[in-house]
């Protein structure tokens, strides 16, 4: 049997504080490279990846819980799954399809603060300026109606989605990946991927 979405969601969330956000252990994993959390992450939800890319599990995005566990998986899960290999960004279509139907639908507003963030994080992942400038603009409209820590931590994502969307304006794509996708870099992607923060 496969993990229902609340497991993916404690798994990757684990028990949030009164502002909605992730304990420090939390967010640690979710940034730090761990080869053993990445094989944990194999381990216990590959079955349920490759089930989700097979179709199988559509009705989680019948209400904003389960949407918000398909695009854990799809769009985070993968990442930890794939490290180094170019399929770590080949979910990346679905899970901004959706993320964007999951807006549409409002199914953002029910969801705790570090759980709504990771709902947008496909519109950060995304090489469309178009999904760049949208994830801007969600993510500052999402801090404009916070206070105290949740809007630090959303303001804080704010600066990440300006960042990502002034590098898709720049070049079109993020540089960063070029190497593991077989792409070939211009000139001057070579000299930024050369300068600090240049990927993510």
């Amino acid at each position: 049997m496969h993990p229902s979405s609340e497991d993916v969601l404690l798994f990757w969330f684990g028990e949030l504080d009164e502002h909605g956000l992730a304990t420090k252990d939390a967010t640690t994993k979710w940034f730090m490279k761990n080869p053993a959390f990445d094989e944990e992450v194999r381990s216990r939800f590959g079955d349920l990846h490759a089930a989700i890319a097979r179709g199988e599990k559509e009705s989680w995005l019948d209400d904003p819980r389960g949407r918000l566990a398909y695009v854990v998986v799809l769009d985070q899960l993968s990442r930890n799954m794939f490290r180094g290999d170019k399929q770590m960004f080949a979910a990346d279509e679905r899970a901004l399809a959706a993320a964007a139907a999951g807006v549409e639908k409002g199914h953002d507003h029910p969801l705790a603060c570090a759980e709504r963030i990771f709902l947008y994080m496909p519109f950060m992942h995304s090489e469309s300026l178009d999904a760049q400038d949208r994830c801007v603009e969600l993510f500052r409209t999402f801090a404009d109606g916070l206070s105290g820590a949740a809007k630090n931590q959303v303001l804080n994502n704010v600066d990440y989605a300006v960042r990502h969307r002034d590098i898709v304006a720049r070049f079109g794509r993020f540089p960063h990946r070029n190497e593991l996708l077989g792409r070939s870099s211009t000139d001057e992607e070579a000299a930024f991927l050369k300068e600090p923060g240049s990927s993510f």
